[in-house]
Parts: C-alpha cells; sequence; structure tokens
C-alpha cells in the first residue's frame, strides 16, 4: 500500500485510479442495478404468473364442477397457451385433450398430449403418452403407438410400466398378434399391475383360441381318419 505525504499526492493517485479504473467502475455498477432490478422484476413477475395461474385453474374447477363445458373448455385453452409451463397448466391441457376427444376433434387431442409429453414432468409426461397410445388404439394405428411405447424411456417410466405393458397387449390383440399379446399381459400381471380388465383380457385370449379349435376340429378329425386309412392301405 503507498503511502502519500501530502493531500495532493493522495489527490493525484485518486485522480489516476479514476481514469484508469472509472469507466469499468461505473459499468460495473449500472451492470449490478440491473441485475438486481432485472431479478426483482422477474420474481415479481413469476408470482404474478402463478397467482393468475391459480385463479385461472380454480375458475376451471368451479367450471368443471358446474359442468358448463363451454367456460371450461375456453379456461382450459387460456391456460394451456399463456401459463403452458406451470403444472395446473399441463393439468389443463390433460383436460383439454379430453374435450377434444368428446367433440371429436382427435387431431387436436394428440397435438395437445403430443406437447404435454415432451414436458420435463415426468409423471405428467406418461400420463399424456399413455392416453395418445389410447387414442391410436381407436383410430387404428397400431405400429405407432408400439413405436411410441419403445421409445419411452425406462429410468423415467418405471412406475408407468403396467400401463404400457398392458397397451402393448392391447395393441397386439388388435394387430391379431396374439402371442405377444398375451406375452404383454401376462408380463404386467407378474409385475404386479392392478388393472380390473387385465385377466379378464387374458382370459378373453384362452377362450377366444378354445373356440377357434373347436370351429376346426371337424378338419382335424377329417385329415387324421384319412391318414389313418392310408396307413392302413400301406
Amino acid at each position: 500500500m503507498e503511502i502519500y505525504e501530502t493531500e495532493e499526492e493522495q489527490l493525484d493517485a485518486l485522480k489516476r485510479w479514476w481514469k484508469e479504473n472509472g469507466q469499468s467502475t461505473i459499468i460495473g455498477l449500472v451492470l449490478g442495478i440491473a441485475i438486481i432490478l432485472g431479478w426483482n422484476y422477474w420474481q415479481d413477475h413469476k408470482k404474478a404468473q402463478a397467482e393468475q395461474a391459480s385463479m385461472l385453474y380454480s375458475q376451471l374447477i368451479q367450471a368443471i364442477g358446474a359442468d358448463k363445458k363451454d367456460s371450461a373448455e375456453k379456461l382450459a385453452e387460456r391456460i394451456h397457451e399463456h401459463i403452458p409451463r406451470r403444472n395446473n397448466a399441463v393439468y389443463s391441457g390433460l383436460f383439454l385433450a379430453k374435450l377434444k376427444v368428446q367433440q371429436g376433434d382427435v387431431a387436436k387431442a394428440k397435438t395437445i398430449l403430443k406437447d404435454i409429453a415432451a414436458g420435463s414432468n415426468k409423471e405428467l409426461s406418461n400420463i399424456a403418452k399413455i392416453r395418445q397410445v389410447r387414442l391410436m388404439l381407436a383410430s387404428g394405428e397400431y405400429e405407432q403407438g408400439l413405436q411410441l411405447i419403445s421409445d419411452v424411456d425406462p429410468a423415467t417410466s418405471s412406475s408407468f410400466s403396467g400401463n404400457y405393458d398392458e397397451l402393448v397387449g392391447d395393441l397386439y390383440v388388435a394387430l391379431d398378434r396374439l402371442d405377444q399379446a398375451r406375452t404383454s399381459y401376462q408380463k404386467a400381471l407378474e409385475n404386479g399391475y392392478k388393472s380390473p380388465l387385465l385377466q379378464f383380457k387374458i382370459d378373453d385370449l384362452t377362450a377366444s383360441e378354445k373356440i377357434e379349435i373347436q370351429n376346426n376340429a371337424p378338419d382335424y378329425a377329417f385329415t387324421a381318419l384319412f391318414s389313418f386309412g392310408r396307413l392302413r392301405c400301406i
């Protein structure tokens, strides 16, 4: 640290320092103030957005409870479009997709679910994907549904594995690939997945095969008799 004998020397040293560092000091000070103001603005904006989302979502719940579908749809669209990153916006999107299906606008429902599936909330993302696959199943897009499930990351979907296994089974049934369907259903069952229809689907596959065997029994009997007659002739 330099020691100055007179006030004039101190003043000269201060002038030199200011000449060398004054501009950067001012810039740093301005940036610091801007950062603080920007941070405060961002926090206020997030708070206002959260309050708005909460208010709109509350109105949506009330509209659903009162069975006011038109109002509920408008509120859900507003939340989904203008506040897309919040969880209540995602729930609103799921509700909106359901409404679109009821209205017959399956394409719009798929678009909404696809947006939700691409989000960061893994639980809601998987719910959206499962609903996407169900729409694909209903609209005959069986291979596309299998591909979507194949692309799901197991690390983020372990709690939904049973849902996916059952859906895979449903898609295989639709494709008339019954052995693969049974394997998928059994996998879901063995992993402890609880579904009211799962065992019924497995039993239904078995019953269908029994009926097929019974229907083909005359053919089998004729083939057996024919073979036996040939053996006796030989």
